[in-house]
């Protein structure tokens, strides 16, 4: 017989070790959240979770999904409980997690999802986008007003639907500006240097490219009483499948349509700039300091960018997931080398890159985790631009040698010829046609790299041909370091 769906009236049934932290009937939507993905439940709705059970206080989440409104129904018809597994060494850690109150689709739900960020009780608002949900200009790096989904939502008539997160959140400020509401803090999640300094850049140009009369009284408010703080979040949380769905029916005795799963490792850093209160997220290990940048640049440069290194090589050499590629011969070199290469271009101030080495070779390699390399691959084209290039050029304005960089380029582009892995990309169509023009592999190096505007990158010979040089021993399926 099937068993019962996961709900609020199936808590009373499981064992305590398995219930919510938390009773979600005590709490309440103060905080809104853009981005309904296995991240944002692994992750900040953990940390809230536990914030509002130490606290006492009524922190829940009103959960919104930008595209997939399917999601929002089957949160709701679960009472938005779902069920996160910690995947040890020694084998999953399994409870539900309560901190979400309210699941929304934001098209379908606009108008909920405005009240909401004009409601005096919301004083915080957090995003997981992924970098292209941004729309930033490669050129600016602030808002791409020609791309075409934010060219519709500022054409679009007051009331009219809006499909971009931009838009909707530029939109839900400026209600809340109209009924002078109280001061918010809106924070970025996405693995971006300075994300809330550029979360910030693109909801201004929004309102400033608006038709909205008031827009210049929007952005006062917004420089007056609304804060981005800058962030870092860490938690490795592999895309769900069919076996996580079974281990969740087996380990609760109900139905979980939605279950995550994650490392045992989390860490969240978040610039100590609030402008509204907030979940006292530091009782659940969260870190409140003044400048993010030394912990922002080592994550991005250092996990994130080996974490991409392992998933282009790892693609290229045949492997599926982040401890395949580890179990290589080369999968522990490779992190450690790029770690070595990258580690100058780092401020002071942050983890010991050494010992933040060793601690991802112990990550990577936990066999509980099967982290597909097709996930860490996608949208590359946005994700070097942020975990690679600014190394590259850093290292390669001082004359310093960079061939594990070189190398790591060399995988992405040997990636994106017609009939590779095809991975989920915006740029796919334009990084594959750079394939078809007649010259020399160099020259398609230096296409693709204008592609994804490096054109100063392009312009390095030296650059271009050394990656050029690494091609064929990747075709061969070969990881030469």
């Amino acid at each position: 017989m099937e068993p019962p769906r996961l709900s609020r009236a199936a808590l009373a049934g499981l064992a305590p070790a398995l219930r919510p932290a938390v009773d979600p009937r005590d709490l309440r939507a103060r905080v809104v959240h853009f981005g309904l993905g296995a991240f944002h439940r692994a992750h900040q709705a953990v940390y809230t979770e536990h914030a509002a059970a130490r606290s006492g206080e009524p922190w829940g989440i009103a959960a919104v999904a930008p595209r997939s409104a399917e999601t929002a129904r089957a949160l709701r018809a679960q009472d938005c409980l779902y069920s996160l597994a910690e995947l040890r060494p020694e084998g999953e850690v399994r409870r539900v997690v309560g901190s979400v109150v309210a699941a929304l689709a934001m098209g379908p739900d606009a108008g909920a999802v405005d009240a909401l960020l004009a409601d005096p009780d919301v004083t915080v608002v957090t995003l997981t986008v992924t970098e292209k949900g941004y729309h930033r200009s490669p050129a600016t790096g602030g808002l791409d007003l020609t791309a075409a989904p934010v060219a519709a939502d500022l054409a679009a008539p007051p009331d009219g639907p809006l499909t971009t997160v931009v838009g909707r959140l530029a939109a839900g400020l400026a209600a809340r500006t109209r009924a002078d509401a109280p001061p918010l803090t809106v924070v970025s999640c996405d693995n971006m240097a300075d994300n809330g300094a550029v979360l910030g850049r693109v909801v201004r140009d929004f309102v400033r490219a608006s038709a909205w009369p008031d827009r210049e009284t929007v952005l006062e408010r917004l420089a007056s009483a609304v804060s981005f703080p800058a962030t870092v979040v860490d938690r490795i949380v592999p895309a769900t499948g069919e076996g996580d769905l079974a281990a969740a029916r087996a380990a609760l005795g109900v139905r979980d349509a939605l279950p995550v799963s994650g490392e045992p490792y989390r860490q969240w850093v978040l610039e100590d700039s609030f402008a509204a209160p907030r979940p006292r997220w530091e009782t659940d290990g969260a870190l409140f300091v003044p400048d993010v940048a030394p912990y922002q640049l080592t994550k991005l440069r250092l996990l994130n960018g080996s974490h991409s290194l392992l998933a282009h090589l790892g693609l290229a050499a045949g492997h599926g997931t982040v401890a395949d590629a580890m179990a290589t011969g080369w999968g522990e070199t490779a992190v450690r080398a790029l770690c070595a290469e990258v580690a100058p271009t780092l401020p002071a101030g942050g983890p010991d890159p050494a010992r933040y080495a060793g601690d991802l070779v112990v990550r990577f390699r936990n066999p509980a985790m099967r982290h597909q390399l097709r996930q860490i691959g996608s949208d590359a084209s946005l994700k070097i631009t942020e975990r690679w290039l600014p190394a590259l050029r850093a290292l390669r304005a001082r004359g310093t040698a960079t061939p594990v960089l070189e190398l790591a380029l060399a995988a992405w582009a040997y990636g994106t010829r017609p009939g590779g892995p095809a991975l989920p990309d915006p740029a796919a169509g334009a990084l594959a046609a750079c394939w078809d023009r007649a010259g020399r592999p160099a020259d398609t190096v230096r296409a693709l790299l204008c592609r994804v505007g490096a054109a100063d990158l392009a312009e390095d010979t030296a650059l271009t041909g050394a990656v050029a040089d690494r091609l064929p021993a990747l075709r061969a399926g070969r990881v030469e370091l």
